[in-house]
């Protein structure tokens, strides 16, 4: 909040209030870069979680119009920029997911012989937000590296929960998703990686983003990460705990599938599928009473099209709820959520007549 007053000037100024402002921005860079293991010059703030993966990923297509390989449940944001790739006669190739939701590194692998020791950019998040499953990073950052291809990782998903893996030239994250405000999203782009702007650059603090700086929004997104970061080990082994019962419990309920690994997999979300059920109605019905949660894709709640992460997966995608824990559940909540979740889908069976 002292930013508001602190923080508002133009930090390409040189008078008081603009050298003021750009310390702190710097400061926020300090601070994002130490989470996630990189240079403090290599991180930008672009408006947007979704802003950032465009960007970073364009910026790796720009020379030598390499073959993207990417996963099949990447984010939507990640496939947007394929597609608008392939429409410009790029070269793409999508790699599939196990049942568990994550990679097959094997047929990664083979999608990088095939570019035959020509350039390629490989895009794997870092973990799936819709089915909790964590990514093999390091077995990625191997393929890639024997490959010399830049590997694009959506890490929004880990940071400031989990640890940031190794390996990647470019990576990209959102401030809201560790409790930072909306409107901030995180770019980092390593030297050497061979990034280049993919739209006309700006004579602003980082050409990477072109604009004016928000820079109190910035600062509070950066202390929400230090925050977050402070006690992510403790969290996320009470979190798990606690996913760990709700997985256990909810696979007690008839005619439903648990989706992604039971093991490798984000320690607060938690995902299944109820068969003759449909995924909105039980969304609607949860929250009326007073139960946030969500159902098919994450980012595309009012498409009708089913999940393109489950049906990457080959799961049930009917019926589909997915819950995350905040920072503040506790075992009393999950036990309200599960009661009200079995009357729910049992309610919405039951209209339905004899099965």
């Amino acid at each position: 909040m002292a930013a508001l007053d602190e923080g508002w000037a133009d930090p390409l100024r040189l008078h008081s209030e603009g050298r003021r402002a750009r310390l702190l921005y710097e400061n926020a860079r300090e601070v994002v870069a130490a989470e996630l293991g990189c240079r403090p010059d290599e991180v930008s703030f672009p408006p947007s979680g979704t802003i950032a993966v465009h960007t970073g990923l364009s910026g790796l297509l720009q020379r030598r119009r390499p073959r993207l390989i990417h996963s099949a449940v990447e984010h939507s944001s990640v496939l947007h920029t394929a597609e608008h790739y392939a429409a410009a006669d790029g070269e793409r190739a999508s790699v599939g997911v196990g049942r568990d939701g994550r990679v097959e590194v094997d047929a990664l692998t083979e999608e990088l012989g095939r570019a035959g020791g020509g350039p390629a950019v490989v895009a794997v998040q870092a973990a799936n937000l819709e089915s909790g499953a964590l990514q093999p990073v390091e077995e990625v950052a191997a393929a890639c590296d024997a490959a010399q291809a830049p590997w694009f990782v959506d890490a929004a998903a880990v940071v400031g929960r989990l640890a940031m893996p190794i390996g990647w030239s470019v990576a990209a994250a959102s401030a809201h998703k560790w409790g930072g405000p909306a409107g901030v999203g995180v770019l980092a782009v390593r030297r050497g990686s061979g990034w280049r702007a993919a739209t006309v650059a700006d004579e602003r603090v980082d050409p990477r983003t072109p604009g004016y700086e928000n820079i109190p929004a910035i600062l509070a997104a950066a202390a929400a990460l230090q925050e977050m970061s402070a006690g992510a080990s403790e969290r996320a082994e009470r979190q798990r705990e606690l996913t760990e019962e709700l997985r256990k419990r909810i696979a007690a309920t008839p005619d439903v599938e648990l989706i992604g690994p039971a093991d490798e997999r984000l320690p607060h979300v938690v995902a299944g599928s109820f068969l003759y059920v449909d995924g909105e109605v039980l969304v609607t019905e949860l929250d009326r009473l007073g139960f946030a949660a969500a159902s098919g894709s994450a980012c595309t709640a009012s498409s009708l099209e089913p999940s393109h992460v489950l049906a990457a997966m080959g799961v049930l995608t009917h019926g589909n709820v997915r819950i995350s824990l905040t920072v503040d559940t506790t075992g009393d909540d999950l036990d309200a959520f599960l009661a009200a979740l079995t009357d729910v889908v049992a309610a919405t069976r039951e209209r339905l007549g004899p099965l």
